[in-house]
């Protein structure tokens, strides 16, 4: 059924292509009626078949595509298959105006597919064909605008992703060839390979990590990040918040904790510069989103950020930072896809991209400008809102580390939490609490569609939900997370 659930929407995804351009209703209704199956499908899986593996077909000679469902897994299968069918009802009424939606949604929905391949991979084989057929489901959304600045876009994302994938190679071979791949809880790789090697295993661990953590955006491989925010809101939201970034987060965490292992990448050398890459960019991240006035590049560098509070977690490779890791993976993830879908509903509506010409909006988009407001405060941390529940668990891993280096990331997070509440919070004062200036009155409500309503709604109350229930999805995490 693992299986099943990865191919499905890959293999429907290709058909959708026959549908012809103008058999708009009857393609939508199916994309729809695909993810949800597949949701579904997934979630099954999810609560009644944990730990099934299987094998899918083999690639070359002894070289198969396998995969299982582990605790880390769970983590990130459930978040996208929660994630994409709210994604694709919102994108029905956002794409109308886009156009080439036949292309749009066929990729959409095989993008669904190949990251659940990713989720649900037994070894590093797996991880790595999915990890780069992601890239390649994805491109073409990037450029889906077809302008110049899309183009330049795209060809800045393939560059990064493609190299990252290249730099992550070098890493996967010998881990395949010595240890078999396979995810282990303590790693794959025999002890004796870091005693009697222990330069070479901490450079291939870096590339691994570094190669993988391109699509986490960690510095200096971000810049393709905020250059993607030119992508409909549709792509940039789940780029930005389930696809392709927590997948460069999630290949990290394997790496960490299944393949090299936390008891023998602890105090190394190698820990201590992903850290402090990680740390750097929580904080260049933020600093940049401060100084950015086009509110969708300012979601964008505040990815980038959050990205690597991620990182900077699982590289302390502990218990508490493993866990601390997949609780911001998912709370960020339903915190920041929300944010994209108002700054989309802004953008469709009034075409007003920048931030100063927010001011005023709750007169004539109240929902959008609520909605901001609840996953705005979500964002940066305010208590009972999920986001601040995972940034103190990490927070608290950092401090337990007793590691010089534990106390830079904890000192990153703390100038980045500050910086958040500033770069996030200030759009919604000026839509909730500046006037509009007497030009820009619009008498008549301008919230979208109710598709796009819908889906904010949605996630809205998952939100609040995640918040008051944090103590038991943390506790779950906590019971499934091994290293």
């Amino acid at each position: 059924m693992l299986s099943i659930a990865v191919f499905f929407p890959i293999v429907a995804g290709l058909l959708l292509l026959l549908v012809p351009e103008e058999k708009r209703r009857m393609r939508n209704v199916l994309v729809e009626l695909i993810t949800l199956a597949d949701s579904v499908l997934v979630f099954y899986v999810l609560l009644n078949r944990q730990g099934m593996e299987n094998e899918a077909f083999p690639l070359v000679r002894n070289l198969m595509l396998r995969f299982s469902l582990d605790g880390t897994g769970t983590v990130f299968a459930a978040l996208a298959a929660f994630l994409w069918p709210i994604a694709t009802l919102y994108a029905f009424e956002y794409m109308a105006h886009e156009g080439r939606e036949r292309y749009f949604f066929a990729l959409y929905t095989v993008s669904f597919g190949v990251t659940l391949g990713i989720a649900l991979s037994a070894d590093l084989v797996t991880m790595y064909v999915f990890y780069e057929l992601l890239s390649l489901s994805t491109l073409p959304l990037v450029m889906h605008g077809s302008s110049e600045e899309s183009q330049r876009a795209g060809r800045r994302y393939m560059m990064f992703t493609f190299g990252g994938a290249a730099l992550a190679l070098i890493g996967v071979i010998p881990a395949v060839v010595w240890g078999g791949g396979r995810f282990v809880p303590g790693g794959s790789l025999d002890a004796s390979l870091f005693s009697a090697h222990p330069v070479l295993m901490q450079v291939l661990f870096l590339c691994m990590t570094l190669g993988f953590g391109v699509k986490a955006a960690v510095f200096p491989f971000h810049s393709w990040l905020p250059a993607a925010a030119v992508a409909p809101t549709p792509v940039t939201a789940l780029l930005h918040a389930a696809a392709v970034v927590k997948a460069g987060a999630f290949a990290v965490i394997r790496v960490c904790y299944y393949t090299f292992g936390a008891d023998s990448m602890h105090g190394t050398a190698a820990q201590a510069v992903l850290i402090l890459l990680a740390s750097f960019t929580i904080v260049y991240g933020a600093l940049r989103a401060v100084r950015e006035h086009h509110l969708k590049r300012r979601l964008a560098w505040s990815t980038v950020s959050n990205l690597s509070y991620i990182v900077m977690a699982a590289a302390l490779l502990t218990q508490d930072g493993m866990t601390a890791a997949l609780a911001h993976l998912l709370f960020h993830a339903l915190v920041k896809i929300t944010l994209f879908y108002c700054a989309g509903a802004v953008l469709v509506q009034t075409e007003r991209t920048q931030i100063e010409s927010m001011r005023g909006l709750m007169r004539i988009m109240p929902l959008t400008s609520v909605v901001y407001a609840i996953a705005a405060l979500g964002l940066s941390g305010t208590p009972m809102l999920p986001a601040f529940i995972s940034k103190w668990l990490i927070g608290n891993a950092a401090l337990a580390s007793g590691t010089p280096f534990g106390y830079v990331g904890l000192a990153a997070i703390l100038i980045s939490a500050i910086l958040c509440a500033i770069y996030v919070i200030y759009p919604a004062f000026f839509m909730l609490f500046r006037g509009m200036d007497d030009a820009d009155g619009e008498p008549v409500r301008l919230d979208p569609g109710p598709c796009m309503k819908l889906s904010m709604a949605i996630l809205t109350l998952a939100i609040v939900l995640c918040g008051l229930f944090s103590n038991t999805i943390v506790s779950y995490i906590a019971g499934i997370a091994t290293v």
